[in-house]
């Protein structure tokens, strides 16, 4: 797994989105940096990442102590957007001795639904033998792909000899993304999965991925679980609106700084 690190102090792991890679949390990670040892990882099919058969989160968990343990890193802070939220709090349930605590920013520890084909409609027929940019921005836009989303795919969209290619594993991300849509921990039964330290749930006030239907779910898992809500953002809050984005974590992150 691939990764960037800046900083010094207890380790802060931060973990893109679906599409993204590392950079798209590097504002928060210059913030915390000076408190902080700041992981920022690429996921597995995105970035500079190894392309692999399985994201299920409980695989992507294991590569993440997996890595904690390379570094010789005895328990971080996780801090996750979307997707990234979701492996911060599957590490957190399946591996609680290696978390200090978890900030999930706009997901909810639920299963979803398909929202993603046009996207990926549109990035499967992008024609990569194009010679600009402006191109593949249109084709996307074409496609029923609105432009926030657009620019933001381009970033994983990398120059080659013949035109353009994907960075992240797109056929990969498709074959996956009924795992990255859906969640493990089912409360229904028994003997779900909870996690007793500390946990914020940062959100847009846009009830889209985190609403009140999802509250008891939310509860049952993470039985400390806070909530705020960040006025005006839609799902890239942290882009959205970085300054807020990133005092509130660093305001969680030093109240729980030794996970209590």
């Amino acid at each position: 797994m691939f990764f960037t690190e800046s900083g010094s102090g207890v380790p802060v792991i931060l973990i893109h989105g679906l599409f993204g890679d590392g950079d798209n949390l590097k504002a928060l990670g210059h913030d915390l940096e000076s408190n902080y040892r700041v992981l920022r990882v690429d996921c597995p099919n995105h970035g500079r990442s190894e392309h692999l058969p399985d994201m299920s989160y409980s695989a992507v968990a294991k590569m993440l102590v997996a890595l904690l343990d390379q570094l010789q890193i005895e328990k971080a802070h996780i801090v996750g957007h979307s997707m990234g939220g979701k492996i911060a709090m599957a590490t957190a349930l399946l591996f609680p001795e290696k978390v200090l605590s978890v900030v999930a920013a706009d997901i909810a520890p639920v299963g979803y639904s398909n929202r993603h084909d046009t996207v990926f409609a549109a990035m499967k027929s992008l024609p990569l033998d194009a010679k600009d940019r402006r191109v593949a921005l249109q084709h996307l836009l074409d496609h029923g792909v609105d432009e926030a989303t657009a620019q933001f795919l381009l970033k994983s969209l990398r120059r080659n000899e013949s035109g353009f290619e994907w960075k992240l594993n797109l056929s990969g991300l498709i074959d996956n993304y009924p795992y990255i849509i859906g969640w493990f921990n089912d409360t229904a039964s028994k003997d779900y999965l909870t996690f007793g330290g500390p946990i914020l749930f940062l959100h847009s006030a846009d009830p889209t991925y985190v609403n009140a239907n999802y509250r008891e779910a939310i509860v049952k898992q993470f039985p400390r679980a806070e909530s705020k809500a960040i006025e005006g953002t839609g799902h890239w809050l942290h882009a959205q609106k970085p300054t807020i984005f990133n005092r509130l974590v660093h305001e969680f992150l030093d109240k729980h700084v030794s996970g209590q």
